[in-house]
């Protein structure tokens, strides 16, 4: 009897999160065996949990906050990108017994500025980054790589910034926080990491009148799905890109490798997040 493999989601805390809908959406219309399931873990328990999953059926798992960061210290191979990016979101379990870490959001940051905004081009002037955590710096490695020629980027906390700056060097300019309505002027893309705007968090505050008619305007909170930053560029005529196509595109890669198929990124995969 072949094992039905197992997949799933571990944070803390983890209720909140849309994963499980997505991924039970794409094993149903794929027709193909297996399940995902949400897993609420406390750092102490972090090692142990990997340790044990593959002994009960599980090819993989997403890593979500807080333990982003400290599955690297655990995983046994870890792939450039999660190295560069400094976290992994995505874990593989092999037949040889070891964990294999990889980054996925970057790839679902592009692949959704891709679908949302066909007609960007990443060359076409300096993107705007506000913040610089962990997302932050999933989204600048991905636009350097894409071949953004500046990368204008500004935090609360200027050093985090500067801390960024050192590690991904001089296609990064530090803006000050106060500065940042000023920066977005020059954007022709414009990305908030933050998680001002969320339900629950404080509204972003910086003020959008200068932002280009022919900017991409794009946020990874997805709840709610217009952000009022969202909301401002669209009133001024840009293009705006929602936060929930990177969920879904950053799984795409994990989903292929656990259950061995591509799975589609569509309205229907929305509305299964959404749920």
């Amino acid at each position: 009897m072949t094992r039905i493999p197992l997949a799933g989601v571990i944070g803390n805390p983890i209720a909140h999160s849309k994963s499980p809908q997505l991924h039970q959406h794409w094993l149903k219309t794929y027709g193909l065996p297996g399940f995902y399931i949400p897993m609420d873990v406390v750092s102490d328990d972090l090692e142990h949990v990997l340790k044990t999953l593959p002994k009960m059926g599980f090819v993989g798992v997403n890593i979500t906050v807080p333990h982003k960061e400290h599955v690297m210290q655990i995983a046994d191979l870890i792939t450039d990108r999660a190295t560069l990016i400094g976290a992994a979101n995505t874990l593989i379990f092999r037949k040889d017994g070891k964990i294999h870490a990889d980054n996925t959001d970057g790839y679902g940051f592009i692949e959704n500025l891709r679908q949302g905004a066909p007609h960007w081009d990443p060359k076409s002037g300096p993107a705007a980054v506000l913040g610089a955590g962990g997302a932050a710096r999933a989204v600048v490695a991905a636009l350097l790589d894409v071949g953004v020629p500046e990368i204008l980027i500004s935090n609360r906390t200027k050093v985090r910034a500067e801390k960024l700056q050192d590690d991904f060097g001089k296609r990064l300019t530090v803006v000050d926080w106060v500065q940042a309505g000023n920066m977005i002027e020059e954007a022709s893309l414009v990305v908030n990491t933050t998680s001002l705007g969320m339900m629950g968090k404080p509204e972003l505050r910086v003020p959008l009148d200068g932002l280009q008619k022919s900017a991409v305007v794009t946020d990874l909170v997805y709840a709610p799905l217009k952000t009022r930053l969202l909301l401002e560029a669209e009133k001024q005529g840009c293009t705006t890109v929602d936060g929930l196509g990177m969920l879904l595109h950053q799984a795409v890669p994990a989903f292929e490798r656990w259950f061995g198929q591509r799975p589609e990124v569509d309205s229907a995969a929305r509305t299964a997040a959404l749920r």
